[in-house]
């Protein structure tokens, strides 16, 4: 193991074959905090109870960060300071894009505080344009020398931001951090990466930007909300960036904890697409003999006939029913089903970008970070208790992101009316009436 692999990380020994033991940068740090009745993770805060937690001859692990590799007190954490030991190119943003007058404002709010290493919220809709009104603040960071990381929840985000941060900073090398990817681990200037291996860094990052912050399983995630702070530098900032702001941050905000800027609007000035509710009664007894609502069938035949479709259902399980479902009435159009564990899941979404599928039949795991042009969405039982209002917001949000086509079709089935569809409603409302205060001055 080379020494630079260690800036700003803490690695566990004796996961690793070697270390340069006889460098004076080189720190040993504890594990675990031991008190009377506790034991304390240093890699991901968790509290436990002694008696559950204990090894034989008084030793102690953390049950909450095992797939990392098992903390215990037997262990320690090998780490060295970040020293912002880079090569900074001449020409720093290579991406040659151009903003709105709102994007562009925002873009340079999100700058000056990332400049002041501030901690904020960029609060705007989905489709606004998150990714490229950050690229300023980012610029500017990389050339005074700070080390910078973008984190999200998923996967599917990081891909998706990846080919986005390479192109617009083409002269930098980027690290990809995720639990599937196989490449060693490089020390770099810029970072892309899943919260879950913020984990694995101890006051590296001089800015870190988590995206998606609302999303699971980072929201509420007291390990991953912890490894967070432990990521950043002690006066790092921190950027957070969602559409769907949770209880906690709105808290934050009236507190004056957290600053936030709005963006009520998407990048091409069009307003959010309001959902439609079609009441389904028992809409999964009918699955079960391979029937649909016979309006999602008129509306799906509808949008087929010129666009693409994401067609969302609750549960792994009703994947299945409804392909066989669909496959007797389009029996000439080519769809397929996507989820979290899929092991083409990859490979799906990326064949659905390059047309080669209609339509995708998809559980929750596309509700956020991917995108893909002119689609109408549909959600068969939109009401179930798996999808959240934040959730149904932002499936919602994928429909209308194309310049082509800002508006697109929204279209929920549900067996009743609760109160999350109707809060998503409300969102969705809420931030379309900031929208047109914009525009109408």
């Amino acid at each position: 193991m080379k020494l630079d692999e260690l800036y700003g990380r803490r690695v566990l020994f004796p996961q690793v074959d070697s270390f340069p033991l006889n460098d004076s940068r080189l720190q040993a740090l504890p594990t675990l905090r031991v008190t009377s009745k506790n034991i304390i993770c240093l890699r991901c805060g968790t509290v436990s109870n002694k008696s559950v937690v204990a090894m034989p001859r008084d030793q102690y692990y953390c049950p909450e960060c095992i797939t990392l590799g098992r903390v215990s007190t037997l262990d320690k954490f090998y780490h060295v300071q970040e020293p912002n030991q880079f090569v900074i190119p001449e020409q720093i943003l290579t991406w040659t894009g151009q903003l709105s007058s709102l994007q562009a404002t925002t873009s340079e709010i999100i700058r000056d505080r990332m400049e002041r290493h501030c901690r904020q919220l960029l609060w705007a809709v989905t489709g606004a344009g998150k990714t490229e009104m950050i690229f300023a603040g980012i610029a500017a960071a990389l050339s005074r020398g700070e080390r910078v990381a973008i984190a999200s929840p998923r996967v599917d985000v990081c891909l998706e931001l990846y080919p986005r941060l390479q192109a617009a900073f083409a002269n930098f090398p980027i690290a990809l951090l995720h639990g599937r990817e196989k490449q060693k681990y490089q020390y770099a200037q810029l970072t892309i990466c899943t919260t879950h291996q913020l984990l694995r860094f101890y006051h590296a990052f001089d800015n870190l930007i988590v995206d998606e912050v609302d999303s699971f399983p980072y929201a509420a995630n007291r390990a991953l909300l912890y490894a967070t702070e432990n990521a950043i530098k002690p006066d790092g900032g921190l950027l957070f960036m969602t559409a769907t702001p949770g209880k906690e941050l709105i808290h934050q905000i009236q507190q004056k904890k957290l600053l936030v800027s709005y963006l009520p609007l998407r990048y091409h000035g069009h307003l959010l697409p309001q959902i439609k509710i079609h009441l389904a009664f028992n809409w999964r007894k009918h699955l079960l003999q391979r029937r649909l609502p016979a309006r999602l069938i008129k509306e799906l035949r509808l949008t087929l006939a010129h666009h693409h479709c994401l067609l969302f259902v609750p549960h792994v399980a009703d994947l299945q029913p409804t392909f066989l479902a669909l496959q007797r009435v389009f029996p000439k159009i080519k769809f397929t089903t996507v989820h979290a564990a899929d092991p083409k899941r990859l490979e799906k979404v990326q064949s659905m970008r390059a047309g080669k599928y209609q339509f995708l039949i998809t559980t929750s795991i596309l509700e956020r970070g991917v995108t893909f042009p002119e689609i109408d969405v549909f959600v068969l039982g939109a009401d179930d208790q798996v999808f959240s209002s934040s959730a149904l917001v932002q499936i919602a949000g994928r429909a209308g992101r194309s310049l082509k086509r800002p508006t697109g079709k929204v279209n929920f089935w549900v067996n009743s009316y609760n109160r999350r569809v109707r809060e998503a409603q409300r969102q969705i409302a809420y931030m379309n009436t900031k929208g047109r205060r914009l525009t109408n001055g």
